[in-house]
């Protein structure tokens, strides 16, 4: 399948439709030459896989990311018309939300370096990681219905986090329109005692320096002044009642293709018509997800917060600890783009990519143990890949192959010996995230920032790290 792309630009290649005779619109991948190497052919049929789909609008999207996933591959993006398009659960994912939240502080490498294991240990105990952890919070059901539906809101007004916070959130943190009916009893019985959890899989608590500022002006109106201020990023999702929420509609779905007649080129791209009842049942239950997942990075900022005062003995507030942005990968949206001269309403499906809008953040997590990026969408953008972006490295491994590759105590042993303290709750998480199961981070910056639907602004290592 890779040899029937066409080159574009030297970060540009085309799917064009006439390369399947189901295909409904052509495909477009970004990347440059050495992240095309790395392509997996089989993520390539699916995105031919999407663009057949019907009512798909043109291009569907392959970001510098994309790797092999359900139905449509991860890093990828596609858009369908509002007043004729589907909506897929498979499409959005399983971990709804999963996303990033980046905050700043005052202090510089010098404060924080001596301290880093002490800090690393005590946001290792505040922050419950791992597979089905379960949080410090015990809320009841009518608490969780208010997560759903009010999202951020309900963690400020009960003590975690803050207007501010807020302000420097992708939807503001809180999705209108969420209906906690449309969301299972398993579905809220998994989510109750998550909310406050790290995680466990590619989901990390890193603390980062600023090596490299390349904007000086956008990283100002972040908070993001010097080289080797520190930064966290916090990078989770809506963890078992988000999964449960695509699981419970993957079902619907399933018998929705069939009741609606909608030919599909496979059957995990099993979908409903976005104005059916299947697909607003979906819509309003992925909402109540993405507000659950926002809540659970604040609940968790707010900890980490609390977490650096009993390190460095001064409040939060004295350490300047704001958000400089959250966002969402796994999502499904409404948005108006332009199409062909024309703006109209489009549904737009985000699978492991982020939103890219003029002037907005774009914080792409680098591999385990290698840069982070804070980056800042384009006009390009808008015009290119719906307004998004890349989310991060992408697998060129999947875990079984990874923890095939190396162990995790090696991993341990080389991250340290760069200086980098690193707690998990076991070793073998280590070697699912070694750097070396990801593409090279710095080669997918260089494919955004080259097709221009990304620019930099500031360049992160890390200096110590949390994992599930």
């Amino acid at each position: 399948m890779k040899e029937k792309l066409q080159k574009i630009n030297d970060f540009e290649w085309l799917l064009p439709k006439s390369v399947r005779n189901d295909m409904n619109v052509d495909a477009k991948i970004f990347g440059n030459a050495k992240i095309l190497e790395l392509l997996e052919d089989e993520a390539i049929e699916q995105l031919a896989n999407v663009a057949s789909m019907p009512n798909v609008l043109e291009p569907v999207i392959g970001l510098a990311d994309m790797h092999f996933g359900y139905g449509l591959p991860m890093g990828a993006v596609c858009a369908f018309d509002v007043d004729n398009g589907i909506i897929s659960s498979g499409m959005c994912g399983f971990d709804i939300n999963c996303g990033v939240n980046s905050i700043r502080t005052n202090l510089t490498h010098d404060e924080v370096k001596d301290k880093m294991p002490e800090l690393i240990d005590e946001l290792f105990k505040n922050i419950p990681c791992g597979v089905g952890a379960k949080g410090k919070l015990k809320l009841d059901i009518s608490q969780l219905n208010e997560v759903l539906k009010r999202g951020v809101n309900w963690a400020v007004e009960n003590g975690y986090g803050t207007k501010e916070d807020i302000a420097n959130m992708e939807e503001l943190g809180c999705m209108t329109g969420a209906d906690p009916g449309k969301v299972s009893d398993l579905a809220k019985k998994r989510g109750l005692s998550q909310l406050g959890t790290l995680g466990a899989g590619n989901h990390f608590l890193e603390i980062q320096r600023v090596d490299e500022i390349y904007d000086e002006e956008s990283a100002k109106n972040m908070g993001i002044t010097k080289k080797d201020q520190i930064l966290i990023m916090l990078h989770c999702g809506s963890r078992g009642l988000g999964h449960q929420v695509a699981t419970d509609y993957l079902q619907v779905h399933e018998k929705a293709v069939e009741k609606y007649k909608i030919k599909i080129p496979d059957k995990q791209l099993v979908c409903a018509p976005f104005n059916s009842p299947e697909g607003q049942d979906y819509f309003k239950a992925m909402k109540c997800a993405v507000n659950y997942s926002f809540t659970n990075r604040l609940v968790m900022t707010q900890w980490i917060r609390e977490s650096f005062q009993n390190v460095f003995k001064k409040t939060w507030q004295e350490m300047d600890m704001k958000t400089v942005y959250g966002l969402c990968h796994n999502v499904v949206k409404l948005e108006e783009h332009e199409i062909n001269g024309e703006k109209i309403k489009t549904i737009v499906h985000r699978k492991g990519a982020t939103r890219a809008f003029p002037g907005v953040p774009v914080l792409i997590a680098g591999s385990m143990g290698t840069s982070s990026y804070i980056l800042e969408g384009t006009e390009e953008a808008m015009k290119k890949t719906f307004g998004s972006s890349v989310h991060g490295a992408g697998r060129v491994m999947s875990r079984h192959q990874a923890i095939k590759a190396r162990k995790g105590q090696e991993v341990q042993k080389e991250m340290e010996a760069h200086g980098r303290v690193v707690r998990a709750t076991n070793p073998k998480v280590l070697a699912e995230e070694a750097d070396t199961a990801y593409k090279p981070v710095d080669e997918v910056i260089e494919s955004v920032v080259g097709a221009k639907i990304s620019k930099k602004v500031v360049k992160l290592i890390p200096l110590g790290v949390c994992k599930g």
